[in-house]
């Protein structure tokens, strides 16, 4: 009996550990790459099954290329009510620097597509990532896994779910309208273009992730949406502090405002 006490003592063990290992897995939000020019990022990505969309300098800056990507499975699984912004990927490409850098899959999927999310999902995309772009690597711009979909900055910050509804019955001002994404369910995921006065916060908190620009609308039934900026904002730059959050306190609101104006 003592024998059949301690096995079971020592399995409950294994479990607990393995389950607090599983709670406190974290997760990158982007991966690097061998570096590499925009052109040739483009031409790889398209030999890879990916459709690019639009290539970004955010901020007016002429040293950063970001190349919005697509392809079949990633509008199949945005095509679900309020998931369309899980229709994209990007990858910037850092001429400066001479960096690659490209948002991993699992990390974006799991943040916008909330409870729909199902594991391995993102598998086929990560694979054609990988022989498009060479070794990926983890940064260290990480998340608890657990907490993705649940992700908000701080107590009484935004969800996901607390997007923006920037207007009805409206649309993207063509001179404003950097690429459009149709999707299965009629929806559209917008990438919209904001002044440089705008966008250069990204100078302030970190320009390796300026990712996260452009920024995009998705309009469907009717109502155009908009992540609200003190949750993307947070989501895109895991390693933000408080500190960090402030000295860019008014970009929230002066993002909300640049989205409207876009809209006609």
């Amino acid at each position: 009996m003592s024998k059949m006490i301690s096995k079971f003592s020592a399995l409950l063990v294994v479990l607990m550990v393995t389950s607090i290992t599983a709670q406190a897995a974290k997760i990158s939000a982007y991966y690097t790459a061998p570096f590499a020019t925009a052109k040739t990022v483009k031409s790889k990505l398209g030999k890879a099954g990916f459709k690019v969309l639009a290539t970004y300098s955010p901020a007016s800056k002429e040293n950063i290329k970001v190349i919005i990507f697509t392809n079949k499975k990633l509008k199949a699984l945005a095509s679900q009510k309020t998931r369309g912004f899980a229709a994209i990927q990007r990858v910037m490409v850092d001429s400066s620097a001479k960096t690659v850098r490209v948002t991993n899959p699992t990390y974006w999927l799991k943040a916008f597509m909330q409870k729909d999310y199902k594991s391995g999902v993102d598998s086929a995309v990560k694979t054609s990532l990988g022989k498009a772009l060479g070794k990926l690597t983890a940064t260290k711009d990480v998340l608890e896994e657990g907490d993705l979909a649940g992700y908000h900055f701080m107590m009484a910050m935004p969800y996901y779910e607390d997007m923006l509804t920037l207007k009805k019955g409206a649309s993207v001002n063509p001179k404003k309208k950097l690429f459009e994404v149709k999707l299965a369910n009629g929806s559209r995921l917008v990438g919209v273009k904001m002044s440089k006065n705008t966008e250069n916060f990204i100078d302030k908190i970190g320009t390796e992730n300026a990712i996260l620009l452009p920024y995009t609308v998705l309009i469907e039934d009717g109502n155009v949406y908009a992540l609200h900026a003190k949750y993307y904002l947070a989501l895109s730059y895991p390693l933000l502090s408080m500190g960090q959050f402030m000295d860019i306190s008014s970009i929230p609101d002066a993002i909300e405002r640049k989205l409207k104006k876009a809209l006609k």
